[in-house]
């Protein structure tokens, strides 16, 4: 089995820039996390416009779906922002049928210590080859239906609704 993996950004993939002392985008982190991971599928690493998820409009999620339904693939992991990230899951969930979408993300960037980054990554890469067909989020070693997520950010978690 191979598996599609696509990046959009968010906290996981974005860079500290110490001079300035703020949080931005550059270079994906994907590549080096996905050596890290020692993922032995074969992986296909799709990059799409990096943006922090609030910033995401109807036409990026659109992309995200276009993306997702060009793919040979039928396991995906779709990296992403966490503020958005049930709202994405939906537009997929409403659309996606035929394939196991996972999204996750991190509330830490990845080259942050103590990120959940590179955990977060891997259970989504493990359990998007094992799932049924639908579109999940995975987040912190839990997994929920697109459509009954939601962020608790007070908590900083995502919860069952």
């Amino acid at each position: 089995m191979s598996l599609r993996i696509i990046a959009t950004g968010g906290t996981f993939d974005k860079h500290y820039n110490e001079i300035a002392g703020e949080l931005g985008f550059g270079a994906s982190h994907l590549p080096q996390v996905i050596a890290r991971a020692r993922i032995t599928a074969e992986v296909v690493l799709e990059e799409l416009r990096l943006l922090d998820s609030l910033e995401m409009q109807d036409a990026d999620r659109q992309r995200i779906l276009a993306a997702c339904q060009a793919a040979s693939q039928r396991a995906i992991v779709i990296v992403h922002g966490t503020d958005t990230m049930q709202l994405t899951a939906q537009v997929l969930g409403q659309a996606l049928h035929d394939k196991t979408v996972v999204l996750t993300g991190a509330m830490i960037p990845y080259e942050i210590a103590n990120s959940d980054a590179q955990f977060n990554f891997g259970f989504a890469c493990g359990v998007a080859q094992v799932l049924p067909a639908g579109v999940y989020v995975a987040m912190n070693g839990r997994i929920f239906a697109w459509n009954k997520v939601a962020k608790n950010r007070s908590a900083g978690v995502f919860e069952p609704l």
